[in-house]
């Protein structure tokens, strides 16, 4: 089916700042290493460090600046209207987003995007410690695009195993069954792009 967002690691320089996004597409930054600051049309600015987040809206004026390197994981998607609901600029960090009951699970789970149907995707942030795994094997019609952030373990994308740690990066299409478990002897992190809210067809 083809993938319908795009997510790509931005490797800020000193004294860089970002180009804006096409017309109607909505971005969403994590700053990966280091530290940058947003800063949006009013002139009204946000420093963001390691595990700190920002949602833009299609055609929200914006840059992003580094005075020093960093890495950002970025996505961006042509938004998905639907009425009158309009999502807004949504700024915030990992360790104040709340834990999420995941009945019949034992991974530890953080959205960080509201889930309301103006927002037509969800960032998640899962927990694995080591020996910890899916109870179940998933097959859905959400996309994913994955960031590993710590750890390492095994993933599975259907017949197939991938050993995966750190860093390495995955896409998920459609329909495509999917499963982990967390190995090694630190916890595994990583950050999950699902598309939401929008019927696929």
């Amino acid at each position: 089916m083809g993938s319908h967002f795009v997510m790509y690691i931005a490797k800020m320089q000193d004294n860089s700042r970002s180009a804006p996004p096409p017309v109607d597409v909505e971005r969403f930054i994590f700053v990966v290493d280091g530290a940058v600051t947003l800063t949006n049309g009013s002139d009204n600015s946000h420093s963001l460090v390691v595990d700190s987040f920002a949602y833009l809206p299609p055609n929200f004026q914006h840059s992003i600046d580094s005075d020093t390197p960093a890495t950002l994981v970025v996505f961006e998607r042509r938004h998905s209207y639907l009425g009158n609901h309009v999502p807004e600029l949504t700024i915030g960090s990992t360790d104040k987003q709340q834990l999420l009951e995941t009945p019949g699970e034992i991974f530890q789970l953080r959205k960080l995007l509201p889930t309301s149907m103006a927002y037509d995707f969800n960032i998640h942030i899962m927990d694995f410690q080591p020996g910890e795994f899916l109870n179940v094997k998933e097959v859905h019609y959400n996309q994913h695009g994955l960031l590993l952030l710590e750890g390492q373990g095994i993933y599975r994308l259907g017949d197939s195993w991938h050993p995966v740690q750190a860093g390495d990066a995955i896409w998920m299409a459609p329909f495509v069954p999917q499963w982990y478990a967390a190995l090694g002897k630190s916890r595994t992190r990583y950050l999950l792009y699902k598309d939401v809210n929008r019927n696929p067809l």
